[in-house]
């Protein structure tokens, strides 16, 4: 859809009548113009540009409405020459000769891109297709898989990369595609993690592919060219297989090396002879067509000799004749003596030289002979087997020398799935085009362009030699891998015209051209790799010269090269390169599917022939012939590629590219948001979904990061985790603390690893920010159920863990709160018992809670034990019985025991002596308590200054306690005290402000801290002193019990009794609380949520 622009001008504003007021200062100003072009000055046409020079950061006096957006914000005529401008040109990489002529730090200007799409792409992507496999198998894949099998073979994997190349050319044209390939778009449309693993398998890929082309020149050389040039020669047949590799180690090896050293000194050398290389491959071609039409009229002279249907090896004998007559007189051939054991016609010869007659055929029969039907069909056998015509012939019994004789047989086991693996590399180089996109004058409309008619014009190429081959060449000749029948000629030599050297010797250069080329793009792509930082440990791969050329990577490139060179069989080589390409292939079809699919905005691609369809077919295919080819190869690199994906998942750098994989993973968690149902889950579904309250120091670091870890340990590496916390002030003026408080957070949760959630609230006060996380934290369906804490440290803390009690109670949600959490394990406990004590029912959180920690390897080797009170009325054996039954119906294994609570005092004056030897020990544990949390800080003034005031405030609180303790009758030992009195925490200003506050109902109450709020006057009638004893004396005994059974316990779970249901007795039920714990080291105390967590049906 075509967009109109229309630049509107401005008229200059100099000439208004600003000038006569107060603003000509600012005109005067503006009038100062920039050197150049007149433009704003600008590193950068993009948002957020800081540039120390602002006065010049906008021209003229039009735009002063926009002035103070200037800072961040270009202008657009800016920001639309800056683009215009842009290039996609490389410019780390320079030559030897450029790096000495350049003078000082002069740099040299930067020659934008020129080539085009025939020079630049069409060309590139041919020589890399064409190659290797064209010239040494194709002939051998096309006999023994017949004409069709061969023919679906071609068909089958040109479709795949055809169908890469329409995704290919999706993700190419949609934007610039910087100097970088394959792994560029493979990496920023799949992320970091797939783009790294993919990334890496493409460059194993194309480092094996330089193994393969190096294998392929010394095949060429030593079989065709230089017999004689073998180090290692074999005496007898059997052994000349295993002399051959050696020599292919030897000569290869000794490639690599010249190679390396070639690519080492410049890369200008092999751009500059990539050309020649190119001409080689088109003239060897045009031959093989030449050569064809020719057989119409004079097919070539290689005559094949057969001893019954057996093709003979045709290197030690010039006549294929038994014997012949010579001076009227009859003698043995030379063929005579390879069978026979002495030249002498009354000789014992092998029984099948004697059987049979020997006949001679032509290999290469014409377009013309009807070869075409003979070949149509498959021969696959297995190794060693006889390359046989299809004609009779008189079969033996003892076949056990034919090994030693010379036959033509096959080398390896032929089947179709080898073939796949083996043909493949074949096809593969159509990314050729886009490795150059930095050279490219216009990228998006070369690569598709190019790239398309290549694998167009390559797989006409490949589907008429299919035909051609099986209708010219007898089947034999073909099966033939290394033309032993045809005088150790190269089989597609033969069929060449003028003359088979045109074949080889164009072969042989079109093979160093494509190691060249190789080593070349290899170490580059391995360089790209490590400097964009998502693998650690190939950073050092990221250096190179000072020219920019990466030495390490072309070091490592080489080593990686030598294993497939001593590997030293190109068959073997050929599928290991295969799965690696497909892999690549693979993902680049699933990112162009992917991209389609969620639609994602900036997806624009100007190649608009593609469909999400069509993605899925490739990468289909591309999966399919990975396991047709190798599975157990196939199965490897995909092991190898998902562990580079979790090494960079959890050891490498994050990167926010706004890849794919981000964008479906934002489409998947809302989808699943949307069906997740507001309620409550299932039981057997109900998980602790943990809400951390943290609390921060005055460097707005984590006081308690154990808290964390627990965390961790408790969800087991599952569920929800947000962790949150509270900065006192405001949002305008508290930002930049925050942020950094949310830092911090994230790395403690790093080094604790905790996965989940971090939010920072700033409240006027801590009271409505602990409020609000506990109300608003999640999302949707994904929200917390359970609240952690630590245990408070001072008073003012305590008052603020009761606001947390009653929040999560009328909320229905779980609360923990872990007291001694410092001293809680990070590391594997060898042995202890997690003590459980089953008060009341919570909903079955203090069975559950156990048996997950018991899942985390920290305290996987910790026994369970749980702890039950029985009263004076309950059966205690029966209680015991029926608690482990219980527990075998939930499945979980821990000890039982049963603890019986004896009546204590009931005398009014006992419990009166209790209560005042319970009080002293609640006061001195809560001065102590104070003294050993009060924080040394050394820092800034406003921190002292809080400190002093949190001191003032528990030191208020505790002497108003102390004036109640003395003004209690109880405490007084008065006769006369009367039930009403209650024991509170007021001061008398408190009480004369309470007191007037009441004289006035209609007068506006303002909204008051909840912790300096007085009750109303009921809860003064509503607590009573006897009550206050009995639960503190209950405080007393039942930690002596607890004390008792479990001070040896790892950790101990208890439950939280629940908060007054008047606000007049926080203060007591914080006291009993501490002497519940007093003596215990780890303890967790349970709150349940108000539901079953638990549940023994299945």
């Amino acid at each position: 859809m075509p967009t109109n622009f229309t630049v509107v001008r401005v008229g200059d504003g100099r000439k208004s009548s600003w000038e006569d007021g107060d603003d000509s200062n600012v005109l005067r100003e503006e009038d100062e113009t920039t050197p150049g072009d007149g433009n704003p000055k600008e590193n950068s046409p993009f948002i957020n540009n800081i540039d120390n020079e602002k006065g010049s950061l906008y021209d003229g006096t039009n735009m002063a409405l926009f002035e103070e957006e200037m800072d961040s914000n270009p202008m657009v005529s800016s920001l639309l020459s800056k683009l215009a401008n842009y290039t996609n040109l490389t410019q780390g990489v320079r030559e030897h000769e450029e790096a000495d002529e350049e003078e000082g730090a002069r740099k040299k200007t930067v020659k934008s891109p020129q080539m085009g799409t025939f020079m630049g792409v069409y060309l590139p992507c041919m020589q890399n297709i064409l190659g290797v496999i064209l010239f040494l198998r194709m002939t051998w894949i096309v006999g023994t898989a017949g004409i069709l099998e061969a023919f679906s073979i071609v068909a089958m994997c040109c479709c795949c990369t055809m169908l890469t190349a329409i995704s290919m050319s999706a993700i190419a044209t949609n934007g610039v595609v910087p100097a970088g390939g394959s792994y560029y778009m493979i990496s920023r449309s799949l992320g970091p993690e797939f783009g790294g693993a993919v990334g890496l398998c493409f460059y194993l890929g194309t480092t094996f592919a330089g193994s393969m082309y190096i294998l392929g020149t010394i095949e060429i050389l030593l079989t065709y060219i230089a017999p004689n040039a073998a180090i290692f020669k074999a005496a007898e047949k059997e052994h000349e297989a295993a002399a051959m590799l050696n020599n292919m180690r030897v000569y290869g090896t000794c490639c690599l090396a010249l190679m390396a050293i070639v690519v080492f000194v410049g890369v200008k050398y092999v751009n500059k002879l990539a050309l020649v290389f190119l001409a080689c491959v088109i003239l060897s071609i045009l031959a093989i067509y030449a050569g064809v039409v020719k057989t119409i009229f004079e097919p070539p002279e290689f005559p094949v000799c057969l001893l019954g249907n057996r093709t003979l090896q045709n290197h030690n004998f010039d006549k294929c004749l038994k014997t012949e007559i010579v001076n009227n007189m009859t003698v043995t051939t030379e063929l005579w003596d390879l069978f026979c054991d002495s030249p002498h016609l009354n000789a014992t010869c092998n029984e099948y030289f004697t059987s049979n007659n020997v006949t001679v055929i032509q290999g290469i029969p014409g377009l013309t002979s009807g070869a075409i039907s003979e070949n149509m069909w498959s021969s696959y056998g297995p190794s060693e087997m006889l390359v046989e015509k299809k004609m009779e012939s008189l079969e033996v019994s003892d076949t056990s020398e034919d090994m030693y004789l010379p036959y033509v047989v096959n080398d390896i086991a032929t089947f179709f799935t080898l073939l796949v693996g083996i043909y493949f590399p074949s096809v593969t180089g159509i990314m050729a085009g886009s490795n150059r996109s930095g050279d490219l004058k216009d990228a998006q409309r070369s690569i598709p362009i190019g790239t398309i008619l290549a694998i167009a014009t390559t797989t006409t190429i490949y589907l008429s030699c299919v035909v051609m081959f099986g209708a010219c060449i007898e089947g034999v000749v073909l099966r033939d891998k290394f033309g032993d029948s045809v005088k150790g000629n190269l089989v597609i030599g033969t069929l060449s015209w003028p003359s088979p050297w045109v074949i080889v010797i164009g072969s042989f250069f079109s093979c160093c051209g494509a190691g060249l080329q190789s080593l070349t793009g290899a170490p580059r792509l391995l360089q790209a790799i490590a400097r964009d930082g998502i693998v650690p440990f190939l950073e050092v791969f990221g250096h190179g010269k000072a020219n920019g050329e990466p030495t390490w990577a072309l070091l490592l490139t080489a080593g990686i090269c030598e294993t497939g060179i001593l590997i030293a069989s190109l068959d073997d080589v050929a599928p290991i390169l295969s799965m690696f390409f497909l892999m690549c292939y693979l993902f680049v079809n699933l990112a162009c599917a992917l991209q389609t699919l969620l639609r994602t905005p900036n997806w624009r691609p100007r190649f608009k022939y593609y469909h999400w369809a069509l993605s899925f077919l490739g990468m289909s295919l591309c999966l399919a012939l990975m396991f047709i080819s190798s599975w157990n190869y196939a199965l490897v690199a995909m092991v190898i590629a998902t562990c580079i994906y979790k090494y960079i998942e959890y050891r490498g750098a994050e990167k926010e590219w706004g890849d794919g994989i981000r964008g479906l993973s934002l489409n998947a968690a809302r989808y699943a948001l949307i069906r997740l149902e507001e309620s409550p889950p299932h039981t057997k579904n109900w998980r602790p979904q943990v809400l951390v309250l943290l609390k921060l120091d005055s460097e707005l670091q984590v006081k308690h990061p154990r808290l964390l870890s627990f965390t961790t340990q408790l969800k087991a590496g599952r569920g929800l985790t947000i962790v949150g916390s509270v900065l006192e002030g405001t949002y305008l003026i508290k930002e930049t603390e925050a942020k950094q408080a949310e830092q911090n957070i994230k790395k403690t949760m790093s080094t604790e690893k905790t996965k989940g959630f971090c939010h920072v609230v700033v409240s006027s006060n801590l009271r409505d920010g602990v409020s609000h996380l506990i109300q608003s934290a999640g999302l949707g369906g994904m929200k917390h159920n359970t609240v952690l804490m630590a245990w408070p440290s001072s008073l003012c803390e305590q008052y603020r863990n009761m606001l947390s009690v009653r929040e999560t109670t009328a909320a229905h949600q779980a609360l923990l709160v872990a007291k001694n959490v410092d001293n809680f394990p990070d590391q594997r406990l060898k042995e202890g018992t997690i003590d459980v004590w089953w008060v009341v029912h919570d909903g079955g959180m203090l069975m559950l809670l156990p048996f997950l920690l018991r899942q985390h390897k920290v305290w996987r080797k910790c026994k369970m034990r749980i702890f039950t009170v029985a009263q004076l009325d309950d059966n205690s054996i029966q209680m015991k019985k029926d608690l482990q039954m219980f527990l075998y119906h939930l499945r979980l294994d821990a000890e039982v025991e049963v603890v019986e609570m004896v009546r204590s005092l009931t005398d009014g004056n006992r419990w009166t002596s209790v209560y005042i030897n319970i009080q002293s020990i609640t006061d001195e544990s809560r001065s102590s308590i104070r003294r050993k949390n009060r924080p040394v800080i050394q820092g800034s003034g406003t921190s002292n200054q809080a400190a002093q005031l949190e001191d003032e405030s528990d030191r208020e609180v505790q002497l108003s306690h102390d004036k109640d303790i003395v003004s209690h009758p109880a405490v007084n030992h008065s006769t006369d005290a009367t039930p009403e009195r209650v024991h509170m925490t007021w001061t008398k200003e408190k009480f004369i402000s309470e007191r007037t506050r009441n004289r006035e109902p209609n007068a506006n109450m303002p909204v008051r801290d909840i912790f300096n709020m007085k009750p109303p006057y009921s809860s003064f009638l509503a607590c009573s002193n006897q009550s206050n004893v009995r639960r503190m004396h209950t405080a007393v005994k039942l930690n002596e019990v607890v004390v008792n059974k479990s001070q040896g316990a790892q950790l101990v779970l208890l439950n939280m009794p629940g908060p007054p249901k008047s606000c007049g007795g926080d203060e007591n039920y914080m006291e009993f609380l501490e002497v519940l714990l007093e003596g215990l080291n780890r303890v967790l105390l349970v709150r349940g949520g108000g539901r079953e967590v638990i549940t023994i049906y299945s």
